[in-house]
């Protein structure tokens, strides 16, 4: 059973950074498109960026030339850079697989809240 565990979130004004985790137990990422998610309150859960097992990134329109999606040396780690964070990126910010119907369990995510 593969469980996944965010952290990185944090309150931060606009135009900074943050550098989220999503490290798995159980299972190596290697073998799977990953992706980061975002949920707020008054959203449906959107994708921000993917990540594909030969190393291709996508992104999503809003946060496209502002956020990196990366690969742990460890095989275990996705991360998210968030830089010029904006308001509209305050939400619950997830990582699970990206392609397919395959999910692992959704972790607890990590709250971003971007205010000033």
């Amino acid at each position: 059973q593969v469980q996944l565990v965010e952290s990185g979130g944090g309150l931060v004004q606009p135009g900074g950074s943050l550098r989220l985790s999503c490290t798995a137990s159980g299972r190596t990422l290697t073998s799977y498109t990953m992706g980061w998610y975002r949920q707020s309150p008054e959203k449906v859960r959107e994708t921000v960026a993917t990540i594909e097992t030969n190393g291709d990134t996508n992104y999503a329109g809003s946060v496209q030339g502002r956020f990196a999606i990366s690969r742990g040396n460890d095989k275990y780690t996705i991360y998210l850079q968030m830089n010029n964070l904006k308001p509209e990126d305050t939400a619950v910010y997830y990582c699970n697989v990206a392609a397919g119907s395959l999910r692992f369990n959704w972790g607890q995510g990590t709250q971003v809240t971007v205010s000033s």
